[in-house]
């Protein structure tokens, strides 16, 4: 990480694990994935618990091992009603901010809110999908459900990871999400915040597909992990009966 004409000062070796407040490194270098890794006057500090991940484009990372949802425009949530306004919904989306539902975007139409009383159409404790449509951190972030697949959650169960795993429970070209509604043959929805939308043709195969996500989320730094759960799945139906020991 060193270059001409720049003083670069490192605290940590690469791969190491730090703990929040920990200092990373001093001078030019920039924190390559804020919020876990913050600036704070000539220092680089981690906010999480993580490994560090030294970039040679004198940045510095952390890859999270525990931590919190921070929103990102374009990231679609599972998000659970907390209060109904007069014009919009505030929304738990697992995160420091509550994301913001408004009438129009929800109805698809101009809102009156002397004729219409929001909760008729959702109310505290109901669950959406929906995107971030904005966020600049000046205010609450704007959530929009337009879009396939977007609006109020009907039916399923919802379960919560830590929302560093997703992308290890997601895998690459989607390859643990594959394995995980292949073998089961449930309907899984992974949103970016840790909340995980999952319907099952019966109870059976939906308590494998739970204990095979918190597998997941356990081992998430494991090499070879998506044939594992694989193997996992199988020993779990053989165990209930569902398929016979000869198809291992």
């Amino acid at each position: 990480m060193k270059e001409k004409g720049k003083y670069i000062k490192l605290y940590v070796n690469n791969r190491e694990l730090i703990t929040p407040g920990d200092i990373l490194a001093e001078g030019d270098v920039e924190p390559a994935n804020y919020p876990y890794v913050i600036k704070e006057g000539n220092y680089i500090v981690s906010t999480v618990v993580g490994l560090v991940d030294i970039q040679n484009n004198n940045k510095i990372a952390v890859i999270p091992l525990e931590g919190f949802y921070y929103p990102k425009e374009g990231d679609i949530v599972i998000g659970i009603v907390e209060e109904v306004g007069v014009t919009h919904w505030e929304v738990n989306i697992r995160a420091p901010y509550k994301g913001v539902l408004t009438a129009s975007d929800f109805l698809g139409r101009t809102f009156n809110p002397a004729q219409e009383d929001l909760s008729r159409y959702l109310n505290i404790g109901d669950v959406i999908i929906a995107k971030i449509e904005h966020f600049d951190r000046t205010r609450d972030p704007i959530l929009t459900v337009k879009g396939k697949d977007l609006g109020k959650v009907t039916e399923g169960k919802i379960i919560e990871v830590d929302p560093s795993r997703v992308p290890r429970i997601i895998g690459k070209r989607k390859s643990m999400l594959n394995v995980l509604t292949s073998e089961t043959n449930c309907n899984v929805v992974v949103a970016q915040n840790g909340r995980i939308l999952i319907k099952c043709p019966n109870e059976e195969l939906e308590t494998i597909l739970v204990l095979a996500i918190k597998k997941i989320e356990r081992e998430a730094h494991i090499s070879g992990l998506t044939e594992r759960i694989r193997e996992f799945i199988l020993e779990q139906k053989i165990l209930r009966g569902i398929v016979s020991g000869e198809s291992k």
